[in-house]
């Protein structure tokens, strides 16, 4: 089976546990206006490759991943490729590699069932904590991704939450509450990360000659951050 990737990272070591070789996808129905990879949203885009292929440069990379590393695929948003990343996931649990999934929950169906079947930890972008900024600035419903995270644990899949914290947006200690408060819903959420905003894909949009929406907003400080997690 062949899918379209975005690009193909070695040795990353912020997209999950431990060290990881990290698949890129092509292709994104959301518009979120923090996304730093506007370059991945259309689907038509990218290079053509086999399950097989991504295999291989994976297993090459295995001997850096140590206990706690593996592949992690990320996007764009994975799940448009559901069978695809199910095929490559099949593929590196059977060679006993870690398998994670970093997606938006945008989408479920069977495939994005099966999928999840083979995925050892879920990274879930939960972007905002009410729905009126979640449609506004992903076009995507809080209750979309509160719905795929019920999933998640009743599936008793492995959980990190993840969101970007924009100032002025989600900033604030209030919002920060409700996005810890899942834990206390959720038994599957292992972990909540807060990640700092920031701005280097301006360049991006420009070469595309795309307006990136929040280029006036300043990029999110460690001190903030540090701030909000101790909320």
């Amino acid at each position: 089976m062949q899918g379209r990737i975005h690009s193909f990272q070695s040795l990353g070591t912020v997209d999950g546990p431990g060290v990881r070789a990290v698949v890129f996808m092509q292709g994104c129905p959301l518009r979120c206006a923090c996304c730093h990879n506007p370059d991945t949203w259309d689907f038509g885009g990218g290079k053509l490759v086999s399950a097989e292929e991504i295999f291989r440069k994976i297993q090459r990379l295995r001997a850096y991943f140590g206990k706690d590393g593996g592949v992690t695929v990320s996007g764009g948003e994975p799940l448009l490729q559901a069978d695809f990343v199910a095929e490559l996931f099949s593929l590196c649990r059977a060679d006993g590699i870690s398998c994670a999934l970093d997606t938006s929950g945008c989408i479920y169906n069977e495939s994005v069932e099966r999928l999840l079947s083979l995925t050892d930890l879920v990274l879930l972008d939960y972007k905002y904590t009410n729905d009126t900024d979640y449609n506004k600035y992903t076009g995507m419903s809080m209750q979309s991704a509160e719905d795929f995270l019920a999933r998640l644990d009743a599936l008793g899949k492995r959980v990190w939450i993840r969101q970007v914290i924009i100032p002025t947006l989600n900033d604030s200690e209030e919002s920060v509450r409700r996005l810890y408060a899942l834990s206390e819903r959720y038994s599957c959420i292992e972990k909540t990360e807060l990640l700092p905003f920031r701005k280097l894909c301006v360049e991006k949009y420009r070469a595309l000659g795309i307006d990136f929406p929040l280029e006036n907003i300043p990029e999110a400080s460690e001190e903030l951050i540090e701030r909000l997690k101790r909320h």
